[in-house]
């Protein structure tokens, strides 16, 4: 079986999106894997709805989309492009 079978879209960014709907704290979208930053395809202060693409990650010539899990505006965005991200790095903020 291949990584890309095993994959499930949007598999680099994990969330607590109940969490963040019932307390209003911000969504924290973090790194699931070892990647690099490929593409920004946001910027702090935009709208975006739950499964647009943030950031998209390359990681062992696949390209990886890390969406927005929830409803929000970006609040942050903690990586550059060309930045490596190591399992656990904060890649964006949604408030």
């Amino acid at each position: 079986m291949g990584i890309r079978s095993r994959l499930p879209r949007g598999y680099a960014a994990k969330r607590n999106a109940a969490a963040t709907r019932e307390t209003g704290m911000s969504d924290e979208i973090r790194a699931e894997m070892v990647a690099n930053v490929w593409k920004i395809t946001t910027q702090v202060g935009a709208d975006v709805a739950e499964g647009d693409t943030l950031v998209i990650l390359e990681s062992m010539k696949m390209e990886i989309p890390v969406m927005a899990e929830s409803d929000g505006t970006v609040s942050r965005i903690a990586v550059n492009e060309g930045d490596v991200v190591q399992e656990g790095d904060l890649i964006a903020v949604i408030g």
